[in-house]
């Protein structure tokens, strides 16, 4: 929980289920999942997931059905109160971002802006 408030991201059964199938197949070593946010895309930024296998400093760490979750200090901001999803589709799997704080999204869905 972030400030006492809505929690900075949450999961849905979805997305922890892929987090817990993506720990059992990573290395002992992995804590869980981090998310940041990278410069990119037509729209500005862009959401990164990767294996987490340490916990950085001033790192937040969201616990959520069972699974962790470390979030970028620098994408704290950008995140708060957003959903992570994993969507299958014939054509593609992924994480996907339910995100109040976005302005914008590019077409193509790689990239968002916030104000």
């Amino acid at each position: 929980m972030f400030g006492g408030g809505a929690p900075i991201l949450s999961l849905t059964d979805a997305a922890a289920a892929r987090v817990r199938t993506l720990m059992e197949k990573g290395d002992a070593d992995v804590l869980g999942l981090r998310v940041a946010i990278s410069n990119k895309g037509c729209s500005g930024l862009s959401y990164v997931v990767e294996y987490a296998k340490d916990h950085k400093q001033f790192e937040e760490v969201v616990e959520d059905k069972g699974v962790k979750v470390f979030v970028d200090p620098a994408a704290v901001m950008f995140l708060i109160g957003s959903e992570m999803d994993y969507e299958e589709s014939k054509f593609s799997s992924g994480f996907t971002f339910a995100n109040p704080n976005e302005t914008a999204r590019c077409g193509c869905g790689e990239s968002f802006s916030v104000s």
